[in-house]
């Protein structure tokens, strides 16, 4: 296993075969997971977007399969912690595992909550709201979302590093619909409570952007051993590449 990709190789390293299989179906199972959260995001966000309330539906019915899909890997990642007592790379894979899944899963809570918006929304709030900003930033995380996955399909700490930086993109686009809102609510009081759907799905969306980076910081820490959460872009980069200078 190199510094920054993963490959076969890394899970026939043991003298447990079995144990090779664990870790393996590990991590298939998160990126199983991550498909199906990235699904449910793009469902998301063209229901509320495009009016599709049949849409909207289904992300809010189908988000127990990501739930349920999260204990079962929590579930097993305890077992491997229990029966294996993993040491060095091992054991980050499995913490790494650990929180991402959590972070999938709130992803996951807050696509289910943009549908729940979404169903709330008449056309006429469609007409009058940015939706093309709100189409535009929806995309963007979601696009973060599986640019984290495939950096950690591959365990690619510069690529996680390239991912994580898309945040302060989020960031920006959601200061300017937020500040779009407001300026309509101050113009429209009547118009406040169907406004303020959107600017809570506007403000699930930059919370999926920052799991995403959060993702990208696991892969930060399981390649190089670094704990990068609450450092800055500067500093995660150094860490990914090796370089301390």
């Amino acid at each position: 296993m190199t510094d920054d990709s993963i490959d076969e190789s890394f899970f026939r390293q043991h003298i447990s075969h079995q144990f090779n299989e664990e870790l393996e179906d590990i991590h298939s199972r998160v990126l199983a997971m991550g498909g199906m959260v990235e699904q449910q995001l793009t469902d998301a966000v063209s229901a509320m977007v495009d009016g599709n309330m049949e849409l909207a539906q289904t992300v809010v019915t189908s988000d127990y399969k990501v739930n349920a899909l999260e204990v079962q890997l929590d579930e097993e990642c305890t077992h491997v912690l229990v029966r294996r007592q993993p040491t060095a790379s091992d054991l980050r894979l499995v913490m790494a595992v650990v929180k991402t899944i959590t972070d999938l899963e709130r992803i996951g809570d807050e696509a289910e909550r943009i549908g729940r918006m979404a169903l709330h929304l008449l056309q006429e709030d469609r007409t009058v709201a940015p939706m093309k900003d709100m189409g535009a930033f929806g995309y963007h995380v979601r696009d973060m979302v599986r640019g984290a996955l495939d950096a950690v399909a591959r365990m690619d700490a510069q690529a996680a590093v390239r991912v994580a930086q898309q945040d302060i993109q989020a960031d920006s686009q959601y200061q300017v619909i937020l500040q779009r809102l407001m300026d309509q609510m101050m113009a429209s009081p009547d118009s406040i409570p169907r406004v303020m759907d959107i600017v809570w799905s506007a403000r699930s969306m930059e919370r999926i952007g920052d799991r995403a980076r959060n993702i990208c910081e696991y892969v930060v820490y399981f390649v190089r051993g670094k704990d990068v959460r609450h450092t800055s872009f500067d500093q995660m980069a150094r860490e990914a590449t090796g370089d301390r200078h």
